[in-house]
């Protein structure tokens, strides 16, 4: 007797986009984390709450890099759940003779680990300096005096998706 094909379906964790028709391509998403200034970082907190947090970030390599204090509730959250979810807006612009606002934001979901080996957390350090920090500054005195106090943390995206806000 042979046996029937059986096709297998991948698990999805992560729900579709309700608002589909709003949905921006998978590049434009990239772009906006290329440009964004900021982002929310949450994770599961002390007692089952989320906690988020305003938080500077460099996407590089297909990846977010965020810097943090060595120790702290982000911290402990992380080691205790790896799972996180990032947001970011991008500017909001308005056509001329409306009174609203177009935003496209960005969710990523994923895994946040500390970065051990010292050489990428010292890579990553710069890159934020070279992000953040005015030009003319010395960022290397900075990273000498402050990164040996800096945690990097890397998030590997595993869902992203972006949508188009044009409601009034």
């Amino acid at each position: 007797m042979k046996l029937p094909e059986i096709k297998l379906v991948p698990l999805q964790p992560f729900r579709p986009m309700r608002r589909f028709k709003q949905a921006i391509p998978e590049e434009a998403c990239f772009r906006i984390l290329e440009n964004a200034y900021r982002g929310f970082l949450s994770v599961n907190g002390d007692g089952g709450y989320p906690y988020s947090v305003p938080i500077n970030f460099v996407f590089e390599d297909g990846k977010l890099y965020f810097h943090c204090a060595r120790e702290g509730h982000k911290l402990d959250a992380i080691r205790a759940c790896d799972k996180a979810c990032f947001t970011v807006l991008d500017e909001p612009e308005k056509e001329p003779g409306d009174w609203w606002y177009h935003v496209n934001s960005v969710i990523c979901f994923g895994r946040v680990a500390i970065v051990a080996d010292e050489q990428e957390r010292m890579d990553k350090l710069r890159s934020l300096a070279g992000k953040y920090f005015p030009a003319g500054y010395d960022t290397e005195a900075d990273i000498l005096r402050n990164g040996p106090r800096a945690e990097i943390l890397a998030f590997t995206i595993e869902h992203i998706s972006g949508k188009a806000v044009r409601e009034k």
